[in-house]
């Protein structure tokens, strides 16, 4: 009997989920953009799924992500138990920046999401229709201000873009940088600006609301359940998706990076992640390992020509 209850005991505690370390998740961002909303719900689903007991996330803003990743680099060598979120706005903001620390500096792991661009003003703005904005953008450039993110991110590059495909000098555009979502919507919403730009889910309860009139999307084609053009159907040739990604810190083992790797795919492939893709409107891009390396390098090369082009790279 008295072995039989050992057995018991032993095999209750066997039973028991096998917590992964705890994990301290940075966010190189303001509370309230992008990456600070991709990086606490990681931390709501992998505390959720069992898949780690304890998740913390860490606000450290500045430089489009490059101050974030470049104390990341310094301070977390070898600790296997610290994750940074970046992505193509961080891609940018080491180009414009001309950051002495890099993606090359920390341990990639995945590629998680994808989402793309509104083109928004406040309800009360004159500007009907992303025409009436680029008609305005032709008139005078300086005199539409956008707000939007980092400096040399998604934001500003696809502005750029929407320039060059309206016959506008991009270097001559009016781009307000700010290192929180939550700053710059409180710019749009106070007229402040011309209008504003991000990723849609950043806008979608002040549209639904009707404080804000949504002009464009810059998806290729319509996407289901967003009432707007895309940038196509407006006249300019522009399609752009943002994305973001999970990295590990440098130094670590091949056996600690495999390890936190399970962790992110189980992550990925969970009920509870693709519930958040779903109520964010953020699309499904995860990629792992060499694909996600291959495709990284490709993405910052792409990245590097499509800055020069707008003149914010030489």
């Amino acid at each position: 009997m008295k072995h039989f209850f050992l057995a018991s005991i032993l095999a209750g505690a066997l039973a028991l989920p096998a917590y992964a370390a705890d994990y301290t998740i940075i966010a190189p961002a303001n509370p309230g953009g992008g990456w600070d909303q991709t990086a606490r719900s990681l931390q709501t689903v992998m505390q959720q799924e069992g898949i780690s007991g304890n998740v913390q996330v860490q606000n450290v803003p500045g430089a489009g992500g490059t101050i974030g990743l470049a104390q990341f680099a310094s301070q977390q060598k070898g600790n296997p138990n610290a994750l940074l979120v970046g992505g193509y706005v961080m891609v940018g903001a080491i180009l414009t920046n001309n950051s002495p620390v890099t993606l090359k500096d920390v341990t990639p792991i995945a590629r998680l999401t994808g989402e793309y661009e509104a083109i928004v003003v406040p309800a009360s703005s004159e500007i009907q229709t992303m025409s009436d904005l680029v008609e305005a953008l032709k008139k005078d450039p300086g005199a539409v201000s956008w707000a939007g993110g980092s400096a040399g991110g998604t934001d500003h590059i696809t502005v750029g873009l929407v320039a060059k495909a309206a016959g506008v000098d991009p270097t001559k555009i009016n781009y307000i940088a700010y290192s929180g979502g939550g700053e710059a919507l409180a710019a749009i919403l106070g007229s402040q600006v011309t209008a504003g730009i991000s990723g849609y889910g950043e806008f979608e309860s002040q549209i639904k609301a009707g404080a804000l009139r949504l002009l464009a999307v810059s998806s290729a084609e319509r996407i289901e359940g967003i009432d707007a053009p895309t940038l196509k159907e407006s006249g300019l040739d522009v399609v752009v998706e943002n994305w973001r990604m999970i990295a590990a810190a440098p130094g670590l083992t091949e056996e600690q990076e495999a390890a936190i790797t399970a962790d992110i795919e189980k992550v990925a492939k969970s009920a509870a992640w693709q519930d958040v893709l779903k109520t964010k409107g953020w699309q499904d891009t995860y990629l792992a390992g060499d694909a996600f390396e291959e495709q990284l390098t490709k993405d910052i090369a792409a990245t590097e020509a499509v800055l020069k082009d707008i003149g914010l790279v030489k």
